[in-house]
C-alpha cells in the first residue's frame, strides 16, 4: 500500500489503485449530488417541486451514497484480524452469497449470487469476511466480469492460500428493463487462482460443488 495520500482521499487500494472514499467527503458531496438529480428530474420533464418529489433528490443522494459505498473500504478493512493460523489444508467453500451491485454502463442493478472456495495455506479466514469481501467490490459501479476478478484478487492477496475460485451468477436489469429485455438469462463467471487453475481435479471438485 502507498503511504502518501492526497487532500480528502486514503491510500490508494492494493489491487485496483482506486482512491478510496473518506466519510467525510461524502457527507461534503450530498448537497452537490442532490442538486444533480434535481437537475435530472427536470430533464426527463418532472417538477423536482411537487410534493411527491420533494425529497426525492436528498433520498437518490443518499441511497447511491450507500449502494456505492465499496469505494470507501477495501478487503483488508474488511478482513481486519479475521485470520487464523491453523494447518487445514481442504477445501473452504461458501455458497450461495447474495450480492446486488450497479451496472457502470447504465448504473441499472444486476444481482445474484457468489459462491467462493479457497484452499489454505497455513491460515484460515472467518467465514462472514468471505461475504464482506464480496460486498466490498460488489458496492461500487461495476461490470461482472471485473467483479468476479477483483474478489479472486482480493482474496489471493489478503489469505495467500494454495488457491482461489470464484463463480457468479447474476441477473442484469440492463438487459430486463431495456435493450433486448429478456426475463430469463443469467450471466455466469468465473476466475480461478493458484491450485485451481492449475489442477484440474481441483478444479472439477469446485465446479461440481458449485453446482450443488
Amino acid at each position: 500500500m502507498t503511504t502518501g495520500t492526497t487532500a480528502g482521499v486514503l491510500p490508494d487500494e492494493l489491487d485496483g489503485g482506486l482512491e478510496v472514499r473518506r466519510e467525510s467527503d461524502i457527507g461534503n458531496g450530498l448537497e452537490e449530488f442532490e442538486a444533480v438529480v434535481r437537475r435530472q428530474l427536470e430533464l426527463i420533464g418532472e417538477d423536482p417541486t411537487r410534493q411527491g418529489l420533494l425529497q426525492t433528490p436528498h433520498r437518490v443522494a443518499s441511497s447511491l451514497t450507500w449502494l456505492t459505498r465499496g469505494y470507501g473500504q477495501t478487503a483488508e478493512d474488511v478482513i481486519g484480524d479475521a485470520l487464523f493460523e491453523d494447518h487445514h489444508a481442504s477445501m473452504v467453500m461458501v455458497r450461495d452469497i447474495e450480492l446486488y451491485s450497479l451496472c457502470e454502463h447504465h448504473m441499472l442493478p444486476f444481482f445474484g449470487k457468489a459462491h467462493i472456495a479457497y484452499i489454505p495455506d497455513g491460515r484460515i479466514v472467518g467465514l462472514s469476511k468471505l461475504a464482506r469481501v464480496v460486498d466490498v467490490y460488489a458496492r461500487r459501479l461495476q461490470v461482472q466480469e471485473r467483479l468476479t476478478e477483483e474478489i479472486a484478487g482480493a482474496l489471493e492477496r489478503v489469505l495467500t492460500p494454495a488457491g482461489v475460485g470464484v463463480v457468479l451468477e447474476c441477473e442484469h436489469l440492463c438487459m430486463m428493463m431495456r435493450g433486448v429485455e429478456k426475463q430469463n438469462s443469467k450471466t455466469i463467471t468465473s476466475a480461478v487462482r493458484g491450485v485451481f487453475r492449475e489442477d484440474a481435479r481441483t478444479r472439477d471438485e469446485f465446479l461440481r460443488l458449485v453446482r450443488g
